[in-house]
């Protein structure tokens, strides 16, 4: 571990901060009374969990922006799709505690009066099903995507053009009742995960240890590939790619192999989120939240995955400020940031040094 973060003293500060978090919060949370200064609710550390799965989100996309120069706006395609197989194990654990009594049948599929499960939610009521599917399913369409894009040698604002029709037209499938996810509505009123009631104090807890513990591990993975000879490589292409080319590097393999796994941690991003946040519908799919990724990006600093972290932080937790305070204002100021970070701040927050050298 420490021989990944050599070098990496942003990195080394904001995982202490996370592990420090990790068992300060909970403890907080567990131990003392609710009228105690000190007290996190069990509401702010759930809070502070979803904050922790949108930086996993971010990270994915620093991953594949700010080494492998691939500006993607559809990542909140892999991010749904992870959310959608959770979804749609918790949707199994409902069983008959549903409003329409029915066993096998999510309510919704009742209500559209469907006769059978599809052969899709096959597997979906065993966790290990679920488990498989979240990598599996955002890494399978970034491998298709990255296949047909890569070969083509499809680059630049094209790839960014076609990453986002991607998911636009996911958002417009998975909107529709007959494709069997909830249509609009989604899926939500879940009960249990794993045995454990998903409202219970406990489950929160774990929810939220979980996320933090996936960011570590997610960074850590991340820092492993760009710091190998692949990832040297990546950087290479990004930066030269006919003259990787012309050196013999198998270029549409680098690039594959590094979108798969930024998918699949986008993937696993969403299983996280949909727990703690109750709910999974198209919506996640909007190409507006792939744009707003990348923002948190940009602002926190490019190819630093620490930064990726930081910026996904801070605008989650000034949107939720200003959200309840200026709704309406909100994604003007979320402009106005971009616009400014964007002049003063070329290289993020993580780059403040290198932002005032550049000044």
């Amino acid at each position: 571990m420490m021989s990944l973060l050599r070098g990496d003293r942003g990195g080394q500060v904001v995982l202490s901060i996370l592990l420090a978090a990790t068992i300060v919060l909970p403890l907080l949370n567990l131990t003392l009374p609710e009228l105690h200064p000190l007290h996190v609710s069990t509401y702010q550390l759930n809070l502070f969990g979803k904050y922790l799965c949108y930086a996993l989100l971010a990270m994915s996309v620093d991953l594949v922006w700010g080494y492998m120069g691939f500006l993607t706006l559809g990542h909140g395609a892999f991010f749904g799709l992870g959310g959608y197989a959770m979804g749609m194990y918790l949707m199994r654990q409902v069983g008959d505690r549903g409003v329409y009594g029915n066993a096998e049948l999510p309510d919704f599929m009742v209500f559209l009066d469907w006769q059978e499960l599809p052969w899709f939610w096959w597997g979906f009521d065993h966790f290990p099903v679920a488990l498989i599917a979240i990598f599996l399913v955002p890494g399978l369409l970034a491998f298709l995507f990255g296949w047909f894009a890569f070969r083509s040698r499809v680059n630049g604002v094209y790839l960014s053009i076609i990453s986002q029709a991607m998911t636009y037209a996911l958002m417009l499938t998975f909107f529709r009742n007959e494709f069997g996810f909830g249509g609009n509505n989604g899926l939500t009123d879940f009960k249990d995960i794993l045995g454990f009631s998903i409202n219970a104090q406990g489950t929160r807890v774990g929810l939220f240890i979980a996320s933090s513990l996936a960011v570590i591990a997610s960074y850590l993975l991340c820092r492993a590939i760009v710091k190998s000879r692949a990832g040297r490589v990546v950087v290479a292409i990004r930066d030269e790619e006919n003259r990787a080319r012309f050196l013999g590097y198998r270029v549409e393999s680098y690039q594959l192999f590094v979108l798969v796994v930024s998918a699949m941690i986008a993937g696993v991003a969403g299983a996280l989120y949909v727990p703690q946040v109750g709910i999974i519908n198209p919506g996640e799919f909007s190409p507006l939240n792939s744009i707003e990724i990348v923002i948190w990006v940009a602002i926190g600093g490019r190819a630093t995955l620490y930064g990726a972290v930081v910026g996904a932080l801070l605008i989650s937790f000034s949107k939720s400020w200003f959200t309840a305070v200026f709704p309406e204002y909100w994604i003007f100021a979320l402009g106005a940031l971009f616009v400014l970070s964007t002049l003063y701040l070329p290289y993020g927050v993580a780059g403040f040094k290198r932002n005032r050298v550049t000044v």
